[in-house]
């Protein structure tokens, strides 16, 4: 499997494409990524230095990658943090020429927008860019909670209202939507969800919850949700084996009480994850 891989990147620590393309490696994909953004580390830390990569760089090195007959060999596009405005054309444009090479590569949006915590953190003209051009044109969407909200319009908080949300999300393109950080006020004490929507059906998991902040976990998250989705178009599948390797990556770094994520220490759980939570159809 090949993915074209279209984030940020940090030097410091994980986060977009620095954090997303080693869990994609380690279970066997072949990953070309492009960068949005080169930053000394993620913006978490309030400073950073390094440069927002200007639109046309990001796009002459997708289209270097084009020239190298890389296209038709795609099985997806993924793209993250978009750093400046321009890259969603940029994004847009290369979803298509991917897809006029191969009709069955699909494309999967991590609509990174901010959280419920934080509110937005990307440049202000970039949620309605993403709601109104981006989404529209993907397969796949990975948004949290509070950016589904934002999409749809509506406040997701139920099992209900968030099925409802997704569907509302659905129509406007993608077939699939993985919806994190699920915080439903009636889900059992100490835990957090995430579900899965397609055509197929919706799912639902539960996974206890860390006293944490763990920038990055979104990436890896959508990267393996990606990953094993392409693979096999199995949304319950996907989501077992994304939340399995999601919190043994979380529980590892929490328990080493380390400020960014041990992403290689925790290398084991992508590549076998334990599949110790259920997954329940709730549609």
């Amino acid at each position: 499997m090949k993915i074209l891989s279209i984030q940020s990147a940090v030097a410091y620590g994980h986060a977009g494409n620095s954090a997303a393309v080693f869990p994609m490696q380690r279970i066997g994909v072949e990953v070309l990524p492009v960068y949005t953004v080169n930053f000394s580390n993620h913006t978490g830390y309030g400073a950073w230095r390094g440069p927002v990569m200007d639109p046309a760089d990001v796009a002459a090195v997708i289209t270097g990658v084009e020239e190298r007959g890389a296209f038709g060999e795609l099985d997806a596009v993924l793209s993250g943090y978009q750093g400046s405005e321009g890259i969603a054309d940029v994004i847009i444009d290369a979803v298509a020429r991917v897809k006029a090479a191969n009709p069955n590569a699909l494309y999967a949006c991590d609509p990174v927008m901010g959280n419920a915590k934080s509110g937005c953190f990307v440049a202000p003209a970039i949620p309605d860019l993403l709601r109104d051009k981006v989404v529209p044109v993907a397969d796949i969407i990975t948004p949290n909670q509070f950016e589904l909200g934002f999409l749809t319009g509506t406040e997701p908080d139920t099992i209900e209202s968030t099925l409802a949300s997704a569907d509302l999300a659905r129509a406007m393109g993608p077939r699939t939507v993985l919806v994190t950080s699920v915080e439903r006020p009636d889900r059992e004490e100490g835990t957090i969800e995430m579900m899965a929507i397609d055509d197929k059906g919706a799912w639902i998991v539960q996974t206890p919850f860390l006293p944490m902040k763990a920038n990055g976990s979104g990436d890896v998250t959508a990267a393996l949700f990606t990953s094993h989705y392409v693979r096999t178009g199995d949304a319950a599948d996907a989501l077992a084996r994304t939340a399995s390797s999601v919190f043994g990556l979380l529980e590892q770094t929490f328990a080493a009480e380390s400020k960014e994520l041990l992403l290689v220490e925790a290398q084991e759980h992508y590549a076998n994850p334990r599949l110790e939570f259920e997954v329940r159809q709730v549609r």
